[in-house]
């Protein structure tokens, strides 16, 4: 079993450069999960990329880890 809410803060520490302020808050109903990640203001442009490609990108690998868990999951970013 995938542990979502670990994958995705993995994910965006890896992209930020104050990995220190990334978190990660997960609620789940049924198959449904919600994760709503947050980062420093200053990296908010590195999660989100030119035209919203890094953020697609990483909704895309989320809903495949998810997937493999049979759920659904929507990626909040703020």
């Amino acid at each position: 079993m995938t542990d979502l809410k670990e994958t995705l803060s993995n994910i965006a520490k890896a992209i930020v450069d104050h990995p220190d302020d990334v978190t990660v808050l997960k609620t789940e109903e049924e198959d449904k999960v919600t994760l709503v990640l947050s980062v420093a203001e200053s990296d908010m442009g590195m999660v989100i990329g030119k035209n919203g490609k890094i953020a697609k990108a990483i909704r895309t690998v989320m809903r495949a880890a998810a997937s493999a868990d049979g759920k659904e999951v929507n990626v909040v970013i703020r």
